[in-house]
């Protein structure tokens, strides 16, 4: 009898969630018509109701819970006509719409808020800046090119050591510390050595997200920071490209459709692009005050090329298979030559079954990064380091809320070799597999949006199982004021080369976490973990203080418990190869833009300390800049947008740097006790630094670049587009790199006027 009963309630409860739950789904994809690009936070409603949504950087929208019945889809983006669509919405298949928008005059259409700001206000983005194609043009195209690398410098909380060789530093987080993502692939060097150009090219970016700390779950192996960047598919319409030409490189890009692009059926399309540095064949001639000298010049040397091809079903299940590489180099016989190559390639995927609102992605790909340097010395330094990766992600949709899980296997191997000054080797060949898994949710309860998830880690080489919770709030106080909250555990086992003594780092190479024993300096003894860790938190406000005027302030501290530190100077074999540190970086940034059809105006400052303890004191690390703005201004001359001014100011504090006292002679002692100072030749000189670590500091550096855009146009797909740009326009003298041993100083780049043609077809 108690069997039967149960039987009757299931049954019962079956019929009645069929009963009740009689809504279906709906799914999309906006396109637009000319090129076949993803409309980007484009607004999707549905007629007679109060369901909407935008679409996201794929253009791709879902809604949920959707009553049985027909309706109309209607679509609108700033700057494309309105478009409209039936379908019938059943519970047995999600409903899949794909919509090709047409441009047209700059309207709102059926919604009177911008997709923006609706984002802002539904999605938690702590620390997490947005940037696409069209705000990086909007910088002074230093060089005559815009590119990622100088617009990344503009934002809060990040921090750039120059323009030659310089390095990022994210909220007192360093280049190790921050993951650099292609397509889902680990880029570990992705800036040339001359600081104006990354690997990244401009006119193929769909998307950067920029998480400056507090990211969630979805994202490891870093204990700073992550920088996510996308590319976008080529043309599905038609065959088009660009050549570009000026004083410091040369590039071209060609795409288009194999299958075009239409609303009854799937497309295919291609896109490669590859460019390469001149400046140092033109330096010489064009700027011999930023040379060397008259036969060495500018010498700095890039080459990139990248592609891809992308294939796109009717349901709107999508894959691309993409390969790219990389060199660099910087030969300058007074200092060192330094050479690198980063090459892969990779497949991602994206599912989406017919019956379910599940999302499946996918990513398998392969990274490799080399680098060496030769100094005077001729002693040898290399690095290498290899990763393969498969990783898939799942996501279910539901109303005002999502689930989001997914697994992640790499395969790490690092060759290292490096023998110091005083005649110390320090190497390693190791592989390593690293194992993760993440799950995240998101709920939106009226005003509040709560963000938790969870990382899983496990570093295989050290045997360490690492758990992550992570958390992301926002609460909408009013629709123009809104509060957020993100914090977590993080953690990485790759580490750096680099050197805190060193003002300027020309050789960065990478390892895995040492199987060896860490020197503990801050207890003593041996640590128990090889993992370099942090905990983040983060707190601040967003306000839209009138139409077209954002401001936002955050606040973080990040604590860094444990940090592996590669002990270069070491002076015997005795001593250990690493040990550790802990430290810490505080601040708080400062952003506001105004953005309307002629103007945008973006101005940060950012108040910052970057702290450490090697166990026998506390100092700043060389890139502690403690105040640092920036100022960007982009005018739109005329109604059609061909003729644009475009100006950029930036000015920090100077750089901490050890001081020196004086020098030595120094003997390394090969025979031992048998060595006889008196008559054995010194093999280097020695330096005597201060006491106080770091305990100097840098001139401030500021500079200002110009430049003007002209667009002329032959046809509707065929123009001309001029950039005349000046770099260091007041000839300010900052200061890169100084030789204590020489007593040399050598400054960052100076005035640099240029102009770039790019013929687009």
């Amino acid at each position: 009898m108690q069997i039967k009963h149960i039987a009757l309630s299931i049954i019962f409860l079956f019929f009645s969630s069929l009963t009740i739950a009689q809504t279906g789904d709906l799914r999309g994809q906006l396109y637009d018509s000319k090129t076949g690009e993803p409309i980007i936070y484009g607004t999707v409603v549905l007629e007679g109701t109060e369901m909407g949504t935008t679409t996201d950087l794929d253009g791709f929208f879902t809604l949920t819970g959707i009553p049985l019945g027909e309706y109309k889809v209607i679509a609108s983006y700033i700057g494309f006509e309105d478009m409209e669509q039936t379908v019938s919405i059943t519970r047995t298949k999600v409903a899949f719409v794909k919509m090709l928008m047409e441009e047209g005059g700059v309207k709102l259409g059926v919604v009177d808020i911008s997709a923006r700001r609706e984002q802002a206000r539904t999605e938690v983005k702590v620390s997490q800046l947005n940037v696409s194609k069209k705000d990086i043009k909007l910088l002074p195209s230093t060089g005559g090119d815009a590119d990622i690398v100088q617009y990344l410098q503009v934002l809060p909380g990040i921090i750039s050591t120059g323009d030659q060789g310089g390095q990022l530093y994210i909220r007192g987080g360093s280049p190790i510390q921050n993951k650099i993502l292609l397509d889902g692939l680990t880029i570990y060097n992705p800036f040339h050595s001359i600081g104006f150009y990354s690997v990244f090219e401009t006119e193929l970016i769909q998307n950067a997200d920029v998480l400056t700390g507090g990211f969630g779950a979805e994202h490891g192996g870093r204990i700073s920071a992550i920088v996510d960047i996308k590319t976008r598919t080529g043309n599905k319409k038609r065959l088009s490209g660009q050549v570009t030409a000026s004083p410091f490189m040369v590039k071209g890009l060609i795409e288009g459709p194999l299958v075009k692009l239409a609303d009854d059926r799937g497309s295919a399309s291609f896109v490669l692009t590859s460019k390469r540095a001149i400046i140092d064949e033109t330096s010489p001639s064009l700027y011999p005050r930023a040379a060397v000298n008259d036969s060495i010049g500018l010498p700095f040397n890039f080459a990139d090329t990248y592609g891809k091809l992308s294939f796109e079903s009717k349901g709107g299940s999508k894959f691309n298979v993409f390969g790219f590489n990389f060199t660099d180099g910087y030969n300058n016989p007074e200092i060192a030559n330094i050479e690198w190559e980063n090459w892969g390639g990779g497949l991602d995927f994206r599912l989406l079954p017919s019956t379910s609102t599940l999302m499946l992605k996918g990513l398998m790909g392969v990274s490799s990064y080399e680098t060496q340097i030769i100094e005077a010395d001729e002693t040898p330094r290399f690095s290498k380091i290899r990763e393969y990766v498969f990783g898939l992600d799942f996501t279910f949709f539901g109303d005002n809320k999502e689930f989001n899980y997914g697994i992640e296997a790499k395969g790490v191997r690092t060759e290292f070799e490096f023998v110091n000054p005083f005649g110390n080797r320090i190497d390693q060949i190791q592989n390593t597999t690293n194992m993760n898994g993440f799950a995240k949710y998101r709920q939106i309860i009226g005003g509040l949006i709560l963000e938790p998830s969870l990382r899983l880690q496990y570093y295989a080489s050290n045997g360490e199982l690492s758990l992550e919770p992570r958390f992301g709030l926002k609460y909408n106080i009013t629709d123009d004021l809104r509060l957020k909250v993100a914090g977590g555990l993080y953690s990485q086992n790759l580490i750096s080369t680099s050197n805190e003594r060193d003002v300027v780092n020309l050789f960065n190479g990478f390892l895995s976490s040492p199987e060896e024993n860490i020197a503990d300096n801050i207890n003593g003894g041996f640590t128990s973990s090889k993992l370099q860790r942090s905990r983040h938190l983060i707190g601040g406000l967003e306000y839209d203080l009138a139409s077209g005027i954002q401001l936002n302030v955050e606040g973080y501290f990040k604590d860094f418990p444990s940090l592996v530190i590669v002990n270069r100077n070491r002076l015997s074999v005795d001593e250990p190869n690493y040990s550790n540190e802990i430290g810490e970086a505080y601040g708080v940034d400062f952003s506001m833009k105004y953005e309307n059809a002629k103007w945008y105006v973006w101005s940060t400052y950012s108040l910052g300390f970057v702290n450490r303890n090697d166990g026998f004191q506390d100092y700043p690390t060389v890139f502690d800049r403690r105040h640092n703005v920036n100022f960007l201004t982009s005018y739109t001359v005329d109604d059609e947008g061909d003729f644009k001014l475009s100006v950029r100011w930036n000015m920090g504090s100077g750089f901490p740097f050890t001081q020196t006292q004086g020098f030595y002679n120094f003997l390394p002692f090969l025979e031992g006790i048998e060595t006889d100072p008196l008559t054995e030749n010194p093999d280097n000189i020695g330096i005597i630094y201060s006491e106080t670590r770091n305990g100097g500091r840098l001139p401030y550096y500021h500079r200002l670049d110009l430049s003007a855009t002209y667009i002329h146009h032959f046809t509707d797909f065929s123009n001309v587009e001029v950039v005349a740009s000046v770099t260091n326009a007041y000839d300010r003298s900052n200061i890169f790199y100084f030789d204590r041993l020489r007593y040399d100083r050598v400054d960052q780049l100076p005035f640099i006027p240029s102009m770039a043609i790019k013929f687009n077809f």
